[in-house]
């Protein structure tokens, strides 16, 4: 093993190799046993995200290299079965990461803000040192840093009401919202609830949008009105529309009644539709311009950062107004298209007027059978007087194609527990092997 003392906080995203090294995965936790004694705790594993979001058990005894940029593996069979944590183990991270604790001899409080796993002439890994920040008696600077042997912490084991999130945001902050979701299902309720109220509307409103629905109706449940609400504004419509679809009417309209109204507005009409129809999943802000707009106009806006990759796939074209609904529907110009028309070409000479716009009330296998015909991935939607209404997006027929709890990280397994070979590959590995 490369390094004797490893700082967890800082493996967390680290990516994991195998022996040719091709990634298979991430670090996103340390798995810790604890002990009948006072000795500190056992590290046994650690557990990485794989593809398809499964988080899986990797014994300390597979890793061939514990380094500052990666980790890598030995050869032999990686159990796939999900990581569950046994009820005498604990997630470093997850459950020891901003716990507020007191130094020992003299009972200072303190927070912990990193845990360092050492290594003895065995092999055996131990959380050996707690590094811990000590509140400052200045309100301009920060506490003091000390490193600790593990028995000089209390408070480390054992629950705990008085645990933060700051420093588990930021082992956190760079992951994408779909992976960050799934962290949050794999947390306890309260943890998960701690953690999604510290994040900021936008992260939290992206987050939900990966949740199942069960797990966005607690979290939301879980928050205040008023800060419910902020969230649901800075959502998509369609998946604002669809959250609050299902809540009860009355809170539903507590919510909608909380928000800004343009910010309701959209949703309260996404609501009206029927469930299965096109206007139940569309987006009703795709991107909108004029015909006597540039093709330059059309680019600028479809870089906008902010716009999802299917939305920014294509630009329709109406008249005025641009907000939905709009003046009469003329066509859509694909960015391909734009990109082989000069920047001054206007984009009403180029629209593509060939193909018939949906209607809300189109059931979504009349969606799915067209857009696979005409190889889209958006389709328009206009309602009976030819206004654009909005668009629907392969993303959002996916998202209600596929079953309900899809999302669900205990539905998308697909064969718990199968191994797969890390080259070469030897005997293969039964259950969950800690050595």
């Amino acid at each position: 093993m490369t390094t004797a003392r490893v700082y967890i906080a800082r493996l967390a995203g680290l990516p994991v190799y195998d022996p040719n090294g091709d990634q298979v995965g991430r670090i996103r936790d340390a798995v810790a046993r604890l002990r009948t004694t006072n000795r500190p705790p056992q590290v046994v594993g650690l557990v990485a995200e794989m593809t398809a979001r499964r988080r899986i058990f990797l014994p300390m005894g597979r890793f061939t290299s514990i380094d500052p940029d990666a980790v890598v593996l030995n050869t032999g069979m990686l159990n796939l079965r999900r990581f569950e944590k046994r009820p005498n183990e604990l997630l470093v991270l997850e459950d020891l990461l901003d716990r507020r604790v007191t130094i020992l001899p003299d009972e200072t409080p303190g927070t912990v803000v990193d845990l360092a796993m050492d290594t003895n002439r065995t092999g055996e890994w131990s959380l050996g040192r707690v590094a811990v920040r000590q509140p400052s008696r200045r309100l301009t600077r920060r506490g003091q840093l000390v490193e600790l042997e593990w028995d000089r912490v209390h408070g480390l084991i054992g629950l705990t009401d008085t645990q933060g999130t700051a420093g588990l945001l930021t082992v956190l902050e760079q992951m994408r919202p779909a992976d960050l979701a799934n962290a949050l299902q794999e947390m306890s309720d309260t943890r998960r609830n701690e953690v999604a109220a510290a994040l900021d509307d936008e992260r939290l409103a992206d987050v939900l949008g990966e949740l199942p629905e069960h797990d966005q109706v607690e979290i939301l449940a879980a928050l205040d009105q008023e800060r419910a609400a902020d969230v649901l504004e800075e959502m998509d419509a369609d998946d604002a529309a669809d959250l609050l679809g299902e809540l009860s009417v009355t809170e539903r309209q507590r919510l909608l009644d909380l928000m800004e109204p343009d910010e309701a507005e959209p949703v309260r009409q996404l609501l009206k539709y029927a469930a299965g129809t096109a206007g139940s999943v569309m987006t009703s802000e795709p991107v909108i311009l004029t015909p006597d707009a540039t093709v330059a106009d059309a680019l600028a806006r479809i870089r906008e950062p902010q716009l999802p990759p299917a939305v920014a796939a294509q630009v329709f074209v109406a008249r005025a107004p641009m907000a939905t609904p709009t003046g009469k529907y003329l066509g859509m110009v694909h960015f391909q298209r734009l990109l082989r028309e000069p920047p001054s070409a206007i984009i009403g000479g180029v629209v593509d007027s060939g193909i018939n716009p949906l209607r809300p009330e189109t059931p979504l296998i009349e969606i799915t059978r067209r857009m696979a015909m005409y190889d889209l991935v958006a389709m328009p939607v206009v309602d009976a007087n030819n206004r654009l209404v909005g668009a629907v997006t392969v993303d959002d027929v996916l998202d209600h194609t596929l079953p309900p709890d899809w999302r669900d990280r205990d539905v998308t397994d697909e064969a718990p527990g199968s191994p797969v070979a890390v080259p070469p590959p030897p005997a293969p590995a039964t259950g969950r092997n800690d050595g």
